[in-house]
């Protein structure tokens, strides 16, 4: 398929180095070089991929070059075969190895949320997406725990948090049974039913107990400090000047209707409103009137019984000396003697009819 000018004549030389397995390259130009003609070495550089003017072709003609292609091919038989990724972490019992495998792990999930994050790719490409970075994310937790295992360092100290759309850290139960640790990503967090999830449940309003209701009551709450803002002073200040001339002018006529029951009471006459009163006596007032008029009956009571003397006649020295007497002998009869013999005593004298 090379799009170039029939090959010249070569040396016998140059014929037995290109049988070689794998010649080197500047041996090759060395020979073309020496062994061939102007026009012929421009023949053979379009074969090699150069261009006539001593420039380099494109990357694409150099790709497709009979040179290139036989170096791709023998670079990748002396590549070992590629390696799979053992099913179970278990199996690794080389720390590099389980490191490497773990490495690989990150840039699959690198790959597949980026390309999640594409809304347009519709809600099964989408899931299976999310599925697939939860599985990688599993198969990664179990590498890393088996390169603890091996002695080498803990990944599992510096695991990301689950987000929600605004970047909160969110702890999102999983309805669908699949473990506590399913997450979303990227445009999966959109998706019906999924929204729902990272919604914050509104919270319940806790019913306050009594305690708690009067652990913030205080004095205020009472009215106790309602009078040192001072507002309520002056509201009720007018107020109680009424309220006091009300109460002075009904004392002053209640003192009225004493002095004048006083002066019925005391007269012996009816109880008459004079004309400082100018009023008809209520039933309140006829009360204080009664009131004053037993007042001044009990008060002529206390002054009769203070003038009655009683004559009590009043006993003499000798009487006088004789109880003292009789006394000393009870009190002491009574230190040096029991009840018993004092009752033994006076029953003897009773019955002897004996007299002190």
């Amino acid at each position: 398929d090379l799009k170039c000018t029939p090959a010249p004549a070569i040396s016998p030389r140059l014929a037995v180095f290109l049988l070689l397995p794998s010649p080197p390259l500047p041996c090759l130009f060395l020979l073309l070089s020496s062994s061939l003609v102007s026009s012929d070495r421009c023949a053979w550089e379009g074969c090699l991929g150069f261009r006539s003017g001593g420039t380099m072709a494109r990357n694409e003609e150099k790709a497709q070059s009979m040179l290139n292609r036989f170096i791709s091919m023998k670079n990748e038989e002396k590549r070992k075969p590629k390696e799979r990724r053992p099913y179970l972490a278990s199996e690794c019992r080389d720390l590099s190895d389980a490191d490497r495998w773990r490495g690989e792990i990150l840039r699959e999930i690198g790959v597949k949320v980026s390309e999640i994050q594409n809304e347009g790719l519709g809600e099964h490409r989408l899931r299976d997406l999310n599925d697939e970075i939860n599985k990688l994310l599993r198969e990664r937790v179990h590498w890393e725990r088996r390169i603890i295992e091996l002695g080498g360092p803990n990944y599992l100290r510096n695991t990301a948090k689950m987000t929600d759309l605004d970047g909160n850290i969110v702890d999102v139960p999983n309805p669908s049974g699949r473990g506590p640790g399913y997450r979303y990503f990227g445009a999966a967090k959109k998706l019906p039913g999924v929204r729902e999830l990272f919604e914050k449940p509104p919270e319940m309003r806790k019913r306050r107990t009594r305690y708690d209701i009067y652990k913030r009551i205080d004095a205020s709450y009472y009215g106790f400090r309602d009078d040192e803002d001072g507002i309520l002073e002056k509201l009720e200040a007018p107020a109680q000047e009424e309220m006091r001339a009300q109460v002075l002018a009904e004392w002053q006529r209640m003192d009225a209707i004493r002095r004048e029951a006083r002066k019925g009471v005391k007269s012996g006459d009816l109880v008459s409103v004079g004309p400082v009163v100018g009023e008809i006596l209520y039933e309140g007032e006829e009360e204080v009137v009664e009131e004053e008029r037993r007042k001044e009956r009990e008060r002529e009571e206390k002054r009769k019984e203070q003038e009655f003397v009683v004559h009590v006649p009043l006993p003499d020295e000798k009487e006088i000396e004789r109880m003292v007497l009789e006394k000393k002998k009870m009190e002491l009869l009574t230190k040096y003697t029991s009840e018993d013999f004092l009752e033994e005593q006076t029953e003897a004298k009773a019955m002897l009819n004996v007299q002190q």
